[in-house]
């Protein structure tokens, strides 16, 4: 069937066939995708602005070519790689559809990135699962952008321990918290990786939405950088009985043998996890500004940017419903909720990764006080 996304027409597998949600024969084409793509579009239009040097696009997983169309329509040199012959022969009719420029290859994606004589300026990893296996190949030959998204989300929060455990060489925890915690997993993983080519991975945007996570990481060759990178991961220690929970800095962890705010033995360590920020603030509020009305999810996208944009750099967030849960109270409107907080001298925001979730610079106790009815 025939759909339009962003401006851009293209052939897709009939729905029916299971192929637009991960199932089936067909192509590949995941039409609840479509914020991805359009913050991908406007993320893709602030950066030209932020590095006029970027010109060529590597979309990795092209599937039906929808990415790397949206791409060739604002203007990028566009390479799109697939291993399914099926794939490639639909990208090309969906290029030529369009009368669009673009190299459509049947190629493994690593393969390509180790043996072109292009180095890709953006380097678009987005794969069916987890992007560990084309990590290397990306980080270590883009030259200025890498965007990776990970759609396994259980096993990036915990929810699938040893999984996460052996993709992500890292401890993750199913907290409350559980979306940032994939989204730090998976930050930590990137970074750990880039910086063994003695590169800076550092991200400029990031988001959680619908059972992914997406990022934004911009390269750095100097080692130095790198370090400074390594500098910025470390471990949270966090309580199963108050929800209390500490970062610390630094690749070895010194996890309490006691939570220090309830004396409970239940405390789990997480990491190491990226404890830095997940984006840059100016360069998200020019992603927001880039987003038009002719996107499908724009409203959307806008919501999720403004947010973005505006959440405490803290590494953690909390869920008002849970912490009223554990308090045996009810829960009041979120503004009201933040408002007290701010009264109280603490600095508040809300944190894009749910309706009830928050970020502040309180402990749990002093969030308690400060919210009493």
């Amino acid at each position: 069937m025939r759909v339009t996304e962003g401006g851009v027409e293209l052939d897709v597998p009939d729905a029916r066939d299971g192929a637009s949600e991960g199932q089936g024969e067909g192509v590949f084409y995941n039409p609840t995708q479509e914020l991805n793509r359009d913050v991908t579009v406007a993320v893709l239009r602030a950066y030209a602005e932020r590095e006029p040097r970027a010109e060529t696009y590597l979309d990795a997983m092209a599937a039906s070519g929808v990415r790397g169309l949206r791409a060739a329509a604002e203007g990028w040199d566009v390479t799109c790689a697939d291993l399914d012959p099926d794939a490639v022969a639909l990208a090309r009719e969906n290029f030529a559809h369009n009368d669009l420029p673009g190299s459509v290859v049947e190629r493994n994606v690593n393969a390509l990135l180790y043996d072109s004589a292009t180095v890709f300026d953006v380097v678009d990893i987005d794969p069916f699962g987890t992007p560990i296996p084309f990590a290397d190949a990306a980080l270590a030959n883009a030259r200025n952008l890498v965007c990776v998204t990970a759609t396994d989300t259980a096993p990036l929060c915990g929810a699938h321990f040893d999984s996460g455990v052996r993709k992500y060489a890292a401890v993750p925890r199913n907290t409350d918290y559980h979306p940032e915690m994939g989204l730090r997993i998976l930050l930590s993983a990137m970074v750990r990786t880039a910086a063994r080519y003695d590169k800076a991975a550092r991200p400029i945007c990031s988001h959680v939405s619908r059972h992914y996570a997406r990022t934004y990481l911009e390269l750095d060759g100097r080692a130095t950088e790198a370090d400074d990178c390594i500098d910025e991961l470390g471990y949270v220690h966090h309580c199963e009985d108050c929800l209390t929970r500490e970062a610390e800095d630094g690749l070895i962890p010194h996890p309490p043998e006691t939570c220090p705010a309830c004396g409970g033995s239940r405390v789990v360590t997480a990491g190491p996890l990226w404890l830095g920020a997940i984006r840059d603030r100016a360069f998200v509020a020019a992603v927001r500004d880039r987003i038009d009305d002719g996107m499908g999810e724009a409203a959307r996208a806008r919501r999720l940017l403004e947010t973005v944009e505006a959440e405490l750099d803290r590494p953690t967030h909390y869920d008002q419903h849970r912490l009223c849960k554990q308090w045996g109270r009810s829960a009041n409107a979120m503004d009201e909720f933040l408002a007290d907080l701010r009264a109280a001298g603490y600095d508040a925001s809300r944190a894009h990764y749910g309706g009830t979730t928050f970020k502040t610079d309180a402990s749990v106790v002093e969030i308690r006080d400060a919210t009493a009815e």
